[in-house]
């Protein structure tokens, strides 16, 4: 059996429960609230020591990282296969997903979500609780990056770092799309599946006229979205008090991110 330590609205769960989904395979759920700090619990931390989600457990087998979990469950579970059978196509879904993990989640993001929206959550819960959520994130960078972007929002060093992460990674994205129906290649992989939750957050933060001159991407999109590992993934896991405070936040700050957009 197959289990998951996940949080509803995080982009690295929310991929890992499409790629489930695509794969036709059942796993239990261990929901943690990120917001009360679930995941900086000793218990969860035994499991995974940067108290980050997802976690999965298969049997006796431990595996963190959302976008390990994804090439795991291909070669566990092969069928279907979620990577092309070549070589090169192998390598481009890795150079795709290294993207990721080398700075797009983190800064790109994590920054955008949390300078928009989610710092509102933190902020709501008084100075003292926010500080203390603040000082148990483990990575002392993370922890310094969550404290400026909690506190100064938009305004925070790295915004505009993300701002412009985000416009150099949909350019690439159109280019790549211009030449293949798919990412990685002429056939769906684990790289739609990890860049799903990407496009999404810029939906559900109500700032996807990042891709408003991008219409392949905002047809990969439309695609994504009709797949039913969307609907199981993402659609039926969403927070409604999350959606409304992301999609509110997100009008109120469009104006200025445009204004980075086209600064």
């Amino acid at each position: 059996m197959l289990e998951l330590y996940h949080n509803t609205m995080s982009s690295c769960a929310q991929k890992v429960r499409v790629a489930l989904a695509e794969k036709c395979l059942e796993w239990k759920s261990h929901h943690l609230n990120l917001r009360t700090g679930d995941q900086q619990k000793p218990e969860y931390l035994e499991l995974n020591p940067k108290g980050v989600v997802p976690t999965l457990i298969h049997g006796d087998l431990v595996i963190r990282e959302s976008n390990v979990i994804l090439e795991y469950l291909d070669d566990a579970f092969p069928d279907p296969p979620l990577r092309p059978a070549d070589a090169f196509g192998k390598s481009q879904v890795r150079l795709w997903n290294q993207r990721l993990a080398e700075g797009h989640h983190d800064i790109g993001t994590a920054t955008l979500s949390m300078g928009i929206a989610f710092r509102h959550q933190y902020l709501s819960k008084g100075e003292t609780a926010c500080l203390e959520l603040i000082e148990n994130v483990p990575d002392p960078i993370k922890r310094e990056r969550r404290r400026d972007v909690i506190f100064n929002g938009i305004e925070a060093r790295e915004f505009r770092v993300a701002v412009d992460m985000w416009i150099s990674l949909l350019s690439d994205m159109e280019a790549v799309l211009s030449r293949h129906d798919w990412l990685a290649g002429g056939a769906y992989s684990i790289t739609d599946t990890a860049y799903t939750p990407y496009l999404t957050r810029l939906d559900h933060l109500n700032v996807l006229d990042f891709i408003r001159d991008k219409p392949l991407i905002s047809d990969w999109y439309k695609r994504i979205k009709a797949r039913p590992s969307y609907t199981t993934g993402i659609t039926n896991w969403l927070d409604p008090e999350y959606l409304s405070l992301m999609g509110d936040k997100g009008k109120e700050a469009w104006p200025k991110i445009e204004e980075m957009i086209k600064g």
